[in-house]
């Protein structure tokens, strides 16, 4: 700016020098210019690589995440929230079926099976004094069909299977997870699985047709 407004010799030669700076840049800039386009060119190549590294990282670790899965699991009470987010999880595991046998199926149980996928069937084995209504039966296959109960008498412990495929063993009622300290276990012996689902279908003594109202 002084060398601007100053009439110096001193002033005069730094206006000169800053003249030929500038046309050795512009002179730089011109001859490598392919350079400079090239660099850009790499740049927009290393972010699209990123983009498309850190995408394809997050579908490897989501994926982990969903298929990771112990063979035990030990909920203490008080543990609620942490007990049915794994009921849920598991109830959407299901792809066409699920089973569950529990002696002591409420309005809570149903609450849980309703976070399954459109589509799945869902048979309840249970015993003739559950507390679940043919009213709760309608009401629940109105909005999530299709639920059929059916009472036996023959089992203590509680089961969850999905589509015939894997069972989990259940130390509490569903609708109590939480509550008390209990376990989940996985059973994936092929031939225990069919032996189990074989005496379950035998067992059931009576059925609960279910409701094909429109929805």
């Amino acid at each position: 700016m002084l060398s601007a407004v100053l009439r110096s010799d001193v002033a005069i030669q730094v206006s000169i020098q800053i003249m030929d700076t500038f046309v050795a840049m512009r002179r730089f800039i011109a001859s490598n210019a392919l350079m400079f386009e090239k660099i850009n060119e790499l740049e927009v190549k290393q972010l699209e690589f990123r983009k498309i590294t850190n995408e394809r990282f997050d579908k490897i670790f989501r994926y982990i995440s969903e298929q990771e899965e112990v063979s035990q699991k030990i909920f203490f009470a008080g543990q609620i929230y942490d007990a049915f987010s794994l009921l849920i999880s598991l109830i959407r595991k299901a792809e066409k079926k699920i089973i569950l046998v529990d002696n002591y199926v409420t309005i809570e149980t149903l609450n849980i099976l309703a976070k399954k996928k459109s589509g799945v069937a869902v048979t309840i084995y249970t015993s003739k004094k559950t507390r679940l209504s043919d009213m709760d039966i309608t009401n629940f296959n109105k909005q999530y069909p299709l639920l059929e109960v059916r009472y036996t008498e023959e089992f203590h412990d509680r089961f969850l299977i999905i589509d015939d495929m894997k069972i989990y063993h259940i130390g509490a009622s569903i609708k109590d997870a939480g509550k008390k300290c209990f376990g989940i276990n996985v059973i994936e012996d092929r031939k225990a699985i069919k032996d189990i689902i074989e005496y379950i279908t035998t067992q059931s003594e009576i059925k609960k047709k279910p409701c094909h109202c429109d929805r």
